[in-house]
């Protein structure tokens, strides 16, 4: 069974900054794409950044430079830093493979106040 357990989310100013972390058990991670997801109310879930299993990344046009995922291969953790942070990167944000997998975890809320 697949576990995906997120945290480091809260609530910054606008430029602030936050790092999201995701422990992830079971086969989704080692060989796997990971990727952060978010979902803002009344939008769909979108893919944010993408990480392969030897570290190519991958970003959404809006947060490209903004944003860098990282990964623990050891700790099958994987990591989401996010600087110059705005109010449009509010969001509950979530960590699973790229394509995703059925099985979501909590996720962590992220609010930029302006």
């Amino acid at each position: 069974q697949v576990q995906l357990v997120e945290s480091g989310g809260g609530l910054v100013q606008a430029g602030g900054s936050l790092r999201l972390s995701c422990a992830a058990s079971g086969s989704i991670f080692s060989t796997n794409v990971m990727g952060w997801y978010r979902q803002a109310p009344g939008k769909k879930r979108e893919l944010v950044a993408a990480i392969g299993s030897g570290g190519s990344t991958n970003y959404a046009d809006s947060v490209k430079g903004r944003f860098t995922i990282s990964r623990d291969n050891v700790e099958n953790t994987v990591y989401l830093q996010m600087n110059s942070l705005r109010p449009d990167d509010t969001a509950v944000y979530y960590c699973n493979a790229v394509p995703f997998r059925r099985d979501w975890g909590q996720g962590t809320q992220v609010t930029v106040s302006s």
